[in-house]
C-alpha cells in the first residue's frame, strides 16, 4: 500500500504473538505507555507490544509535511501497514492517543480486536470546551516537592493529584523524560490542526471488547465527555477512578493493572 506520508516513526518493540499499539499522548513519548503495560503483560506471554513516538515526540521526527493531526493519524496508519498489515491486533491510547485511536478503530474496525482508552481526549477535543473537575492533590506532600529540583517538581504537582516518592519517581522516569525531548516548533504547528476531519465516532458503533479508564479528578481531560462515548462502544466497560488524575495509570497502579488484564481476558475470550 502506497505510504501516506514520509515519516518513520521510532518504535520499541517487546514480546512476541498476538500485536498490542499503544500510543502516547500529547509530549511525552512511548516510555509513557511503555512503563504502565509492561507490568500488565510480565505475566502474559504472547503479546507483541509496540510502542511508537508520536511525531514531534521521543525520537520521531516531525517536517513540515506533520502540520495536523490528520497527518499524525497517517503516521501511525503507515505504521500498522508497514509492522501488521492486515494482521489484527490490540489498540490502546493513552488521552491524545486515545483520540487518534479512537479514528484508528474507525479506520480498521474489522482488524482492531479490542480497544482500551487510558484518560482519553472525550466527545470535545479543546481543553477550554471540556466538563472538567476542579484541580484538587488528595494526598499532597509538601517535603517531597520541597526536595525536589524547581523544574520537575513544578512540573509534577501540575498534575498529580497522588504525591508520593512513587508516583514522583515514574512521573520522572516514564513522562517528564519524553516532555524534555519534545519538538516545541513541531508541537505548535500540529496544535494550530488538533482536530481531525473526521469524528472518531462518525462511523458504524465499534461493536469489540473496549475499555474506558477516567480520573475522577483529572483535570486536563476529566470524565464526564468520556462518558458521552459510550453509545459509539456498545462492548465498553466504563470506569471513574477515585483518587486518580491524568496521570491515573501511575497513581492507581493496581485498579490500572487489573482492569486492563479483564480487558484482555475479554478480548481473547472473544478469539
Amino acid at each position: 500500500m502506497p505510504r501516506r506520508t514520509s515519516v518513520a516513526l521510532n518504535v520499541v518493540e517487546r514480546g512476541a504473538g498476538t500485536p498490542v499499539l499503544a500510543l502516547h499522548g500529547w509530549t511525552p513519548d512511548h516510555r509513557l505507555m511503555l512503563g504502565c503495560l509492561e507490568p500488565v503483560f510480565a505475566g502474559r506471554p504472547g503479546y507483541r507490544r509496540l510502542y511508537p513516538d508520536l511525531p514531534g515526540m521521543g525520537a520521531s521526527p516531525a517536517p513540515p509535511e506533520i502540520a495536523g493531526s490528520d497527518d499524525v493519524l497517517d503516521t501511525v496508519q503507515d505504521l500498522v501497514d508497514d509492522l501488521l498489515g492486515d494482521a489484527p491486533f490490540l489498540l490502546v491510547g493513552e488521552s491524545y492517543g486515545g483520540y487518534l485511536a479512537r479514528a484508528l478503530a474507525r479506520a480498521r474496525p474489522a482488524q482492531v480486536l479490542g480497544l482500551a482508552l487510558v484518560c482519553p481526549i472525550g466527545t470535545v477535543v479543546e481543553n477550554a470546551e471540556r466538563n472538567l473537575p476542579q484541580r484538587q492533590v488528595l494526598r499532597p506532600d509538601p517535603d517531597l516537592l520541597a526536595s525536589t529540583d524547581a523544574r520537575t517538581a513544578a512540573e509534577f504537582a501540575d498534575m498529580a493529584v497522588v504525591q508520593t516518592p512513587e508516583t514522583l519517581r515514574r512521573f520522572r522516569d516514564e513522562i517528564l523524560a519524553g516532555l524534555d525531548l519534545a519538538d516545541t516548533a513541531a508541537m505548535a504547528r500540529i496544535r494550530r490542526r488538533w482536530t481531525l476531519r473526521e469524528d472518531p465516532e462518525g462511523g458504524a458503533p465499534f461493536a469489540r471488547p473496549t475499555l474506558i479508564l477516567t480520573g475522577r479528578q483529572d483535570h486536563a481531560t476529566g470524565y464526564l465527555d468520556q462518558f458521552a462515548l459510550l453509545p459509539h462502544y456498545p462492548r465498553a466497560t466504563f470506569a471513574v477512578l477515585d483518587v486518580a488524575g491524568h496521570n491515573l495509570q501511575i497513581e492507581q497502579p493496581g485498579l490500572f493493572d487489573a482492569l486492563v488484564g479483564e480487558w484482555l481476558d475479554r478480548v481473547a475470550a472473544e478469539r
